[in-house]
């Protein structure tokens, strides 16, 4: 089963689960993580074969040659790898997940680039039709009440597990989204969850105009507030907010993490800043009330909205109303925009789209109850101290983060002509089609096929992350070359475009079972750093560096709901596609760097369109064709 058969499975198990405890039922979460198997080691001649044989598509024969050598040397008995493959295995012994702790410190917490754009998700929310402010603020008290809603269940320890080819899949991810925030450190940052505590949080934080208030949401007795109570509580604050704030303290979090934490360390030497952040650090989420953003044409509107999601404008219009270091932020503007934007470290999307979806699908609900109209206490604001040196940091993040709004190109586009029940009649994993039309549409423009990144989860296994999915194989490469190749006949296109597709689904279902090769390669480079034995020259090479460079970044991130998650490339001359295949269309979300000539996400995105029809129209005059 691939991950989209998985997620439509997961949708259906899933719908609006009402909690079945009030009280918290501790155990049940462990008992069942507990019974989880636990991340293996690969076996290391079959990592080195399968790198061997993933490169071949992108380097060329000479450096190959050179790279087999390379591989030769690592392997011999006695060699390095052994020794380094030993160190692994010993380390999976004792650990509960050899992988966890080492990926969340390299792939976020010592990445020292801002979290805006080249970390943090964002994903673009059907638009709501508000008819005025009020409109506005019970969309986002309801909202509030549904992301409570899913609060009780993870409280309770009664959300669904969830499956993934008849498997139970780990399901801590779902307890670090909520009440937990990156904090910024000097070569490291942390991640704090304040579930945990004795007392854990009962406020939410609500940013307007760039000020920000703590809101309590839940009565004495425990029990959460109502969309009307929220719904007065949010009015207060915004009739105490009307005007912006002229120090947008939040665009301090958008700033490049080393430059941030020495500004943390001078923000928090003052006593109301120190409680006012660790209020916003200790809050269940963040809710950002954004102003309208700027009137576009229907056709640019939903691009101009994931640029919103993912980092707000820039400082002129909705960046200072965000504290991008929290975990979760929803974002409601004026104008019916609205989505959300998450801090990746401790969670990949699946988790924070079924969160999203319980949520959208409760905004809908009627509401039942009235409630009795008890007077309540005025949220707090936060208050902020700036000195002229807070100033000056701030000014200078302003500048910094114009710089990445300018430099950041995105297109959303919503494929009309099919969706996922086109390629499933046709027996094929739509995800492998969507990937092949993706390698299609970037072999087209550069003529040459790239190193492709696509995710795969690893919650099969305890503490389980991600994994890479190799889009760019020896197939695929068959394939793309064939297509416009006019000596190759039509039924062998569709055959190569069958064999493709297959290829990937057999990769993807190795990575899911933990035996792919990137996050092993990856352990055996940083046992190396940890024996402190000089790098292995594997490692060194060039074809390792093209290997790891993704000019294609892309992730399936399926949701009932439909959304579209949107990210930034992961290198300077490269794309970041996320999609949502529902039945009858796909959403694209398709970023590049305007600073880079060579990318173009509108175009990439114009390509990626011509691929599919194309792969379609292949495939529907050439019924499947015999293997």
């Amino acid at each position: 089963m691939n991950i989209s058969q998985w997620f439509s499975q997961l949708v259906k198990s899933s719908s609006l689960l009402r909690p079945v405890a009030s009280g918290r039922l501790p155990g049940r979460y462990l008992a069942h993580q507990d019974s989880l198997p636990t991340l293996p080691v690969p076996p290391l001649q079959q990592t080195l074969d399968r790198y061997l044989l993933a490169l071949e598509p992108i380097i060329s024969e000479e450096e190959l040659s050179h790279t087999r050598e390379l591989v030769r040397e690592f392997r011999k008995p006695g060699g390095v790898g052994e020794r380094l493959q030993k160190g692994l295995e010993r380390r999976a012994r004792k650990q509960e997940n050899w992988l966890s702790d080492w990926w969340l410190k390299t792939a976020y917490l010592e990445y020292r680039l801002p979290v805006v754009v080249h970390s943090s998700p964002g994903v673009v929310l059907p638009k709501q039709d508000f008819l005025d402010r009020q409109g506005q603020l019970r969309f986002a008290a309801k909202l509030i009440e549904g992301a409570l809603d899913f609060k009780t269940m993870i409280d309770n320890e009664t959300l669904p597990v969830e499956y993934l080819g008849g498997k139970p899949l780990c399901m801590n991810q779902y307890y670090q989204i909520l009440s937990s925030c990156r904090i910024p450190g000097q070569k490291r940052d942390s991640v704090v969850n304040y579930t945990k505590g004795k007392k854990p949080p009962t406020h939410v934080t609500v940013v307007h105009n760039f000020q920000f208030f703590e809101l309590d949401v839940y009565n004495s007795d425990g029990s959460p507030l109502t969309t009307d109570q929220i719904f007065i509580q949010l009015e207060k604050i915004w009739n105490t907010s009307l005007q912006r704030n002229k120090e947008p303290i939040g665009i301090l979090t958008t700033n490049h993490r080393n430059s941030w934490a020495k500004a943390y360390n001078n923000l928090i030497k003052d006593k109301t800043n120190k409680e006012s952040v660790r209020s916003i650090e200790k809050s269940i989420f963040t809710v950002c009330l954004d102003a309208p953003i700027p009137r576009v044409s229907d056709d640019i509107y939903r691009s101009r909205v994931a640029a919103q999601m993912l980092h707000g404008g820039g400082s002129r219009w909705n960046s200072g109303n965000r504290w991008f270091d929290k975990t979760l932020q929803f974002i409601v503007a004026e104008d019916g925009s609205c989505g959300l934007v998450y801090e990746h470290a401790p969670s990949e999307g699946p988790p924070i789209v079924a969160l999203l979806d319980h949520v959208v699908e409760y905004t809908k609900k009627p509401e039942l109850v009235r409630s009795p109209m008890i007077p309540l206490p005025t949220p707090k604001k936060l208050r902020f101290n700036i000195t002229p040196e807070i100033k000056n940091d701030i000014e200078k993040a302003k500048q910094n983060l114009n710089i990445m709004v300018e430099d950041l190109d995105i297109k959303v586009i919503v494929f009309h002509q099919f969706g996922k029940n086109f390629p499933k009649s046709e027996k094929i994993s739509p995800d492998a089609f969507i990937q092949m039309a993706l390698q299609l549409a970037y072999y087209r423009m550069y003529k040459q096929p790239c190193a492709t990144y696509e995710s795969a989860s690893l919650r099969m296994f305890r503490l389980g992350r991600t994994d890479t999915i190799r889009s760019a194989s020896v197939d695929s490469l068959n394939f793309v070359k064939a297509m416009d190749d006019p000596g190759k006949q039509d039924h062998e296109k569709a055959e190569l475009l069958r064999r493709a597709t297959q290829a990937h689904r057999a990769y993807t279902d190795l990575a899911i079972k933990g035996n792919a090769i990137d996050r092993h390669l990856l352990g055996l480079k940083l046992q190396a750093i940890e024996d402190l034995v000089s790098m292995p020259e594997l490692f060194m090479d060039t074809a390792y560096a093209v290997a790891m460079h993704f000019n294609l970044s892309t992730s399936q991130v399926p949701a009932k709901t439909d959304c579209v998650m949107c990210f930034g490339p992961v290198v300077p001359d490269g794309y970041g596609v996320c999609y949502n295949p529902l039945d009858e269309h796909i959403n694209f979300a398709v970023s590049a760097f305007n600073s880079c000539a060579d990318t173009n996400a509108a175009q990439m995105a114009h390509y990626l369109e011509a691929a599919l029809l194309d792969m379609r129209r292949l495939l529907q005059s050439h019924p499947r064709a015999k293997l």
